[in-house]
């Protein structure tokens, strides 16, 4: 989410929200069904395969299971989910273009499953990957799962960005200012929002019952990023590598829990499909 969503987030309604019972079983129920999306697209994420055609292919796979892209449509984006492609940092429009041998790619998507919203990304690696994209594909996802560790009641949102934020900076990566998680459920985006970077102890305390993604984008270069004449597609402004990875968690009593997990158990590449 970018930071005017984010205000548009805050002004939508000050209170976070908590969720109990029901709501996490849907929650789960949304969330399984974009992991299984994701895991469905494996083996067409190859060298000579369109972004244009995954596209197509989530499209599909949501209406056979009666669910709905959230992104189709959304503030006129016209796709069904965002494929970000090497220097790209987020919101790629899938297009015509094949993908390349040696490319990385993030595939974004979120399907609503009777009014709730699962929310999730992951990187796939095509054809042979240099070993710098790999260790960035590592360390993103990484960052992601130290995010993750540090949601507990009575931490902060500071806490998440601070976890992200120090590992990421000394692997000598950089950390995206730009865009940050956010609060979801039967609203795509709503509060609160979770900033990848910043201190332990600020920000909103944390609560059983709050349902947020964590998505952080780590860069090879500098975090700068801008957003082409296009109005959706961010890039790094060095054109330095990019990585992103996501997951939709709620706050329980001693902890959080992943709505979001793989099925098939392909969190991070490599994916064996054999």
């Amino acid at each position: 989410m970018s930071n005017v969503e984010a205000t548009r987030a805050l002004t939508r309604d000050g209170a976070i929200k908590l969720h109990g019972p029901d709501a996490f079983r849907a929650m789960h129920k949304a969330g399984r069904l974009a992991a299984q999306a994701l895991d469905m697209l494996v083996p067409y994420a190859v060298p000579g395969t369109t972004t244009e055609r995954l596209d197509e292919l989530i499209l599909e796979f949501a209406l056979d299971h009666k669910a709905i892209p959230a992104t189709l449509n959304y503030r006129g984006y016209r796709h069904s989910i965002c494929t970000s492609i090497n220097h790209v940092v987020c919101h790629g429009m899938p297009s015509a273009k094949p993908l390349r041998d040696g490319d990385i790619v993030n595939i974004d998507v979120t399907l609503i499953v009777d009014g709730w919203h699962g929310d999730t990304s992951r990187m796939y690696g095509v054809g042979n990957v240099s070993r710098r994209a790999e260790r960035l594909m590592d360390v993103t996802y990484r960052a992601l799962q130290l995010g993750i560790e540090a949601v507990k009641p009575g931490n902060t949102t500071g806490h998440i960005g601070a976890a992200i934020q120090n590992y990421a900076e000394g692997e000598r990566c950089s950390v995206v200012e730009d865009f940050c998680g956010h609060g979801l459920g039967q609203v795509f985006h709503d509060r609160p929002n979770i900033l990848h970077y910043g201190k332990a102890g600020d920000g909103p305390v944390l609560k059983p019952g709050m349902i947020f993604t964590i998505e952080p984008m780590i860069n090879l270069g500098k975090k700068d990023v801008k957003v082409l004449a296009d109005g959706w597609t961010a890039v790094t402004r060095d054109r330095e590598l990019s990585a992103q990875f996501e997951h939709t968690v709620v706050v329980t009593e001693t902890g959080c829990e992943i709505f979001t997990l793989s099925p098939a158990g392909f969190d991070k590449p490599p994916y064996n499909i054999g």
